[in-house]
C-alpha cells in the first residue's frame, strides 16, 4: 500500500539560501512551476508610470 501522506500532487521547488535569505533556485524552476508570465514586462512598465502631479495648497495672494 502507498504512504496514506503522500497525496500531495504538488512540491516546493529547490530552494537556495537559508533564513531569511532563502529562494527558490532559478535553474531548478521551469514551465511546470508557473513561471511563465508573458505579460510581466508590460505590467511593470504600468505600474512604473509616474503619478499625476499634485497640485500645490499655496495659492499666490
Amino acid at each position: 500500500m502507498r504512504d496514506p501522506l503522500d497525496k500531495a500532487t504538488s512540491k516546493a521547488p529547490a530552494t537556495l539560501g537559508e533564513g531569511c535569505l532563502s529562494r527558490y533556485d532559478p535553474d531548478a524552476l521551469g514551465a511546470e512551476d508557473g513561471t511563465d508570465f508573458p505579460g510581466a514586462a508590460q505590467l511593470w512598465e504600468q505600474l512604473q508610470l509616474p503619478d499625476e502631479p499634485q497640485e500645490s495648497s499655496e495659492k499666490d495672494a
